[in-house]
């Protein structure tokens, strides 16, 4: 279809915008993601489309054609974390410390990584992989590698410097054809949205008030679980396992990041316990998370 009738679908205000249905959004993303329109004209869509805003049958049909370029290499029993693409910014990452905390158990952690797109400007997962020896169980996945069109666009969006709705859709691409994932919410609104969007493409699905957006929990938060139709709500505390840990509200460096993980404290690894006995919850090997905790224990 005309790209055009796209963007005059998000770009004419209030009284003008319509939603896109399933396979037009599909055609749009294959339209941006082949690169067959010219850049500004994506751009303008980008924008229109987070300003009308995005709706839940637009992202199920964009995230179908993003399926359509992805190159997949299974992974069994793995669970797929979905991290934002724009990094962490005030806190080091733990995943490759929870990673060894489960290196005895049977269960894979899937990462996926890219350079920096908008709008935190934190250190990346790439950034983290790139320059730490990750244990056996954890498989990190480039994106250049698996979904170069997608990534062939960073430069765009670094241009916009602003959110679109490529940061909900990228975060959780399937690329190993994990039967778990889970990834992070900021604000309880965007569970049944992000349910609605990924859930399905999963055995069991999660999602955590994690540290900046990701699914890392460093403080007490809500846990979601969802599985077909029933979704469970979770408190988890970490001062209920006995873990004192103070959050950075500072700038990290990447240096201060690894060091972190190259040196954690007592407090950092039993928080990386805690993490690890989350996951264990959520791919169904443990039937609740003191039970996991006590197996890690």
């Amino acid at each position: 279809m005309d790209f055009f009738k796209y963007i005059h679908a998000v770009g004419t205000g209030p009284k003008g915008n319509r939603d896109l249905s399933f396979e037009e959004s599909k055609d749009m993303m294959q339209q941006i993601l082949n690169q067959s329109i010219p850049s500004e004209q994506a751009a303008a869509f980008l924008l229109g489309w987070r300003l009308k805003p995005e709706t839940v049958e637009e992202f199920r049909g964009a995230i179908d054609a993003c399926d359509g370029f992805i190159q997949k290499t299974t992974i069994a029993n793995s669970l797929e974390l979905g991290y934002p693409f724009d990094g962490k910014a005030k806190n080091p990452y733990i995943f490759p410390l929870v990673a060894k905390v489960l290196q005895d158990s049977s269960l894979n952690l899937v990462l996926i990584g890219d350079d920096l797109t908008p709008a935190k400007g934190g250190i990346t997962i790439k950034d983290i992989c790139s320059k730490i020896e990750l244990s056996s169980n954890a498989h990190y996945f480039d994106r250049k590698d698996f979904f170069a069109k997608l990534s062939d666009l960073t430069d765009l969006r670094m241009k916009l410097g602003l959110r679109t709705g490529f940061n909900t859709i990228e975060k959780l691409p399937r690329v190993a054809n994990s039967e778990y994932a889970i990834t992070g919410v900021f604000h309880k609104p965007y569970v049944k949205k992000y349910v609605e969007i990924f859930s399905d493409r999963y055995k069991r699905f999660a999602l955590i008030q994690g540290n900046e957006g990701t699914p890392e929990l460093f403080s007490k938060g809500r846990l979601w679980v969802c599985q077909g139709e029933e979704l469970e709500e979770f408190i988890v505390d970490p001062e209920h396992f006995g873990i004192n840990y103070t959050k950075s509200w500072d700038t990290i460096s990447l240096e201060d990041s690894l060091n972190q993980l190259n040196n954690p404290s007592d407090e950092y690894l039993k928080l990386a316990k805690l993490n690890a006995a989350v996951y264990l919850f959520v791919t169904q090997n443990a039937t609740n998370i003191d039970e996991a905790w006590e197996k890690l224990n």
